[in-house]
């Protein structure tokens, strides 16, 4: 037996051993229960034995049953099957062979820039299942065919038994393993420190194989596509990994929280991609992050390294630091995706970001992988339709989508700046005139120095400018004097209605003297800006879900909490033994989006009202979290459920004891207690969304 099958014949038995276990520990407290009911008097051990059973034993046995079972996350996707891409399951049934497995029962096109296999295991992984293979579209948009084939043969590798007939048993339980531990940490189940403990052991006995079973992975990549593929997917999976987070960042991100969705979200990603070739090259720079501890890559570098030398001369950069094989491609999940119907917009950009990797090719060595799909802007609209839909959101073209997304973002910065001021001043400060005035008289300049007071003269005025230009700009866009020009390697140029330069920065500066206010005043109206003109619609924000937590008690009450990047959503709970319904009733919620109101600017006070930092010109981490945040609460609907902004958040606690638990203070002198339960769960991400949103607050308040 080679030392690699005996690395996974180990990993395989300690596998085993998580069962072994859960089983002892039972075993020891069921002992223990029997050894006391025996010492207690007939009489009373017979009244006492189910009550205690039941604390002890049961409790014991049901927080084993759920730290040992999980739910497998299934991305929603569009089957493809045989029929309508035979090209693209060709690839697929010559990387099985090549990494000597059978071919995946299922095709899934998902939005998610990745190549997954996705196992039905049973038993920690010891029982197999139906195996499905999930390929991203944006790698058939953005990738050759050899790097596809390459990612393709790699993760199917994993299932080999080339190391050993214990090896595919040993990889599937290490990535249900994998997913359970983060959640045995966390809440009160009495099971958790043990399969901890004993989770620590287990790392350490299945990393080796883990190592050789990655490496064997790479080289049957190698051997099937080629070196220069399988080096290059391996570099530009964290490289497009970040470009997408920035995308969905800066350009997504906004307009999806103002209500709408753009017509063509990859299409929109791949011009990013070829616009920003410095940003690839950053990335490209920094390398991949470090993994977590149950990630079984070994890191880049290393992975490199094992491979042929030929990946040291084929792997040839262009000025931009982009590897001249082909277009940098993903890894990370989109907020949404789509492609434009028409397709050229998509096919475009596709060009253009393979340009930009190698300006001096017109075409890679390998066909590109939106051809192995007859209709893949067809197809890229139905995953659209199944994945991100737009759940009343209002789907616009891109140049809308940014136009509506940076001016609503500036309205909500806005609003949180002049509910402070108003607090500032005693009266109320609803728009551009209001805010003049003020400076004309100047009660605006006494404002800010209350409202800052640890800075100094000169940073005061460069708040208040920043104030006034933001106001300005406002409403200039409500007088229709000015739009928006955008461009996908830089922020929006705020500009003229005809397009001519439009300098609203020296304006404001002129505006925050007293003695020139008049005259700043007259020129306003003079080119056509209304500054009391009053804002659009006003459509609702949209709180993008982060994770959700089922069965918290809130004060006392049964809850279930979605944790949003607005704030929190307290949804009065089901009873117990509803765990499934109620995941089931937060993840609909979630999915339907979290519709927040906007505040009216004459809110000056009670609960909700924006806070100090969030006037114009603050940090930009607190401006953001705080104008995201400034938005009334949700007035409570028909079924109770309660939005508490982070805006409205004034301070966090953390209580002592074995019980998790947190006090929210409130800024309207309120407070909320949350504490975990026995029974206490999560969606995907649900802890850790909620940690790091702890973690913010505590910080910042």
């Amino acid at each position: 037996m080679s030392n690699d099958a005996r690395a996974a014949a180990r990993s395989a038995a300690a596998l085993a051993g998580f069962l072994i276990v859960a089983g002892l520990q039972l075993i020891v407290v069921l002992g223990a229960l029997w050894t006391v009911l025996r010492l207690l008097p007939a009489e009373l051990a017979l009244r006492a034995g189910v009550p205690l059973s039941l604390a002890t034993f049961g409790a014991l046995a049901y927080g084993t049953w759920r730290a040992l079972h999980g739910r497998r996350r299934v991305p929603a996707g569009v089957a493809v099957p045989r029929a309508d891409a035979p090209e693209l399951w060709a690839l697929v049934d010559g990387a099985s062979a090549a990494a000597g497995v059978s071919s995946p029962a299922g095709l899934i096109v998902v939005a998610d820039a990745a190549v997954v296999v996705g196992e039905r295991t049973r038993a920690l992984g010891l029982l197999g299942g139906r195996r499905d293979l999930y390929v991203g579209l944006p790698l058939l948009q953005a990738w050759d065919s050899g790097r596809l084939r390459a990612a393709v043969t790699h993760e199917l590798a994993h299932g080999s038994a080339r190391l050993g007939r214990w090896a595919p048993l040993a990889y599937r339980g290490r990535v249900a393993i994998g997913r359970l531990a983060p959640r045995w940490g966390r809440g009160r189940n009495p099971a958790g420190a043990v399969f901890r403990a004993y989770g620590e052991i287990y790392r350490r006995w299945d990393a080796p194989f883990s190592r050789a079973q990655e490496m064997a992975a790479d080289r049957a990549a190698a051997e099937h596509a080629g070196v220069a593929a399988a080096a290059g997917a391996l570099r530009d999976l964290p490289v497009l990994a970040g470009m997408q987070r920035l995308f969905h960042a800066e350009y997504v991100g906004p307009g999806w929280q103002a209500g709408h969705v753009p017509e063509d979200v990859f299409g929109g990603f791949l011009r990013v991609l070829a616009a920003r070739g410095e940003d690839v090259a950053i990335l490209r720079a920094r390398g991949a992050e470090p993994g977590g501890a149950w990630d079984t890559h070994p890191p880049l570098v290393e992975r490199l390294a094992a491979l042929a030398p030929p990946v040291t001369t084929s792997l040839a950069t262009s000025p931009s630091g982009v590897p001249a094989s082909g277009v940098p491609a993903s890894a990370e999940v989109s907020t949404d995706a789509g492609v434009s119907e028409s397709g050229s917009e998509s096919a475009v950009a596709t060009s253009e970001a393979t340009k930009a990797s190698d300006p001096g090719k017109s075409e890679t060595s390998e066909a590109a992988a939106d051809e192995l799909v007859p209709d893949l802007p067809g197809l890229g609209r139905a995953l659209q339709a199944v994945a991100f839909p737009s759940r009343g959101r209002t789907e616009v073209g891109w140049d809308d989508f940014l136009s509506v997304a940076r001016t609503a973002e500036m309205e909500r910065e806005a609003e949180a700046a002049l509910a402070t001021v108003s607090r500032a001043v005693g009266v109320a400060v609803p728009d551009a005139a209001s805010v003049l005035e003020l400076a004309a008289d100047g009660r605006l300049r006494t404002a800010a120095a209350t409202i800052f007071p640890g800075l100094t003269p000169e940073e005061t005025a460069d708040r208040i400018v920043d104030l006034l230009s933001l106001m300005l700009a406002l409403a200039a866009l409500r007088s229709d004097v000015a739009r928006w020009r955008h461009s996908w390697t830089g922020t929006a140029e705020l500009v003229a209605a005809d397009g001519r330069y439009l300098n609203l920065t020296d304006v404001a500066a002129a505006a925050a003297d007293p003695e020139q206010a008049e005259a700043v005043r007259a020129y306003l109206a003079k080119i056509g800006v209304n500054l009391a003109a009053p804002g659009g619609d006003g459509v609702a924000a949209r709180a993008q879900a982060l994770g959700g937590l089922i069965n918290l008690s809130a004060d006392g009450e049964r809850t279930d909490l979605l944790v949003t990047d607005l704030g929190f959503l307290l949804v009065p709970g089901l009873s117990r033994g509803k765990g499934p319904e109620a995941k089931r009733r937060l993840n609909q919620i979630a999915d339907g989006g979290v519709s927040v109101p906007g505040r009216k600017a004459d809110d000056t006070g009670g609960a909700g009202s924006a806070e100090t930092g969030a006037t114009a010109g603050s940090e930009a981490d607190e401006s953001r979290e705080t104008s995201r945040g400034a938005v009334a609460t949700m007035e409570a609907p028909a079924d109770g459920r309660r939005f508490v902004p982070f805006v409205d958040v004034a301070a966090v606690t953390t209580l002592p004891g074995r019980r998790r638990g947190w006090v929210i203070g409130l800024r309207d002198g309120g407070s909320l207690t949350l504490r975990s339960s026995l029974d206490t769960d999560e969606l995907p991400g649900g802890w850790a969304a909620w940690e790091e949103a702890v973690t913010f607050l505590a910080g910042t308040r």
